[in-house]
């Protein structure tokens, strides 16, 4: 029977998935190679990126980049992101918003902004980084930080800070 022997991959799948990397993953990342999906979006050599990411519009990734599970890359403004980048779960990185769209009851356009990664950064986990914006070299930026403004190379982030306009 079908089902049967859809649970037993399943079970295979899982078990493979524990002995070669310890975790558990969802479905979706069993049936799916973070590698082969990373190629597939012409992101560079070693580059991996889970399944569930969402990817929108023009995003550049260089070589040995991870992408973790959950997280939201917005290239619609266009996103470029270095070599050796980490981006932990639930990371979401914008070059657009729609926030003057939304505000002026559609009389003004929705915004773009290119926003650029440089090489060596890490982006903590559930972190935002908004349109726009610019990490520079070997940047470190804090689980949970809210990022709208650019980060100079080596700099570090942690938290939530308002640039106003």
């Amino acid at each position: 029977m079908l089902e049967n022997q859809i649970r037993r991959l399943l079970k295979r799948l899982r078990n493979e998935m524990k002995i070669k990397f310890d975790r558990h993953v969802p479905l979706q990342d069993l049936l799916s190679d973070r590698w082969e999906t990373a190629e597939f979006y012409g992101f560079g050599e070693g580059s991996s990126c889970y399944n569930n990411v969402l990817i929108l519009g023009n995003v550049k990734v260089g070589k040995n980049t991870w992408i973790g599970p959950n997280v939201v890359l917005d290239g619609q403004g266009g996103l470029e992101i270095g070599d050796h980048v980490s981006i932990s779960a639930g990371v979401q990185i914008y070059s657009h918003n729609t926030v003057h769209r939304s505000v002026s009851l559609g009389l003004r356009p929705t915004e773009y902004q290119p926003t650029k990664i440089g090489n060596g950064v890490y982006i903590g986990p559930n972190s935002v980084v908004q349109m726009g914006t610019k990490v520079c070299d070997k940047a470190v930026i804090g689980a949970m930080s809210f990022v709208n403004g650019d980060i100079p190379e080596g700099g570090k982030w942690y938290g939530t800070s308002l640039l106003l306009e």
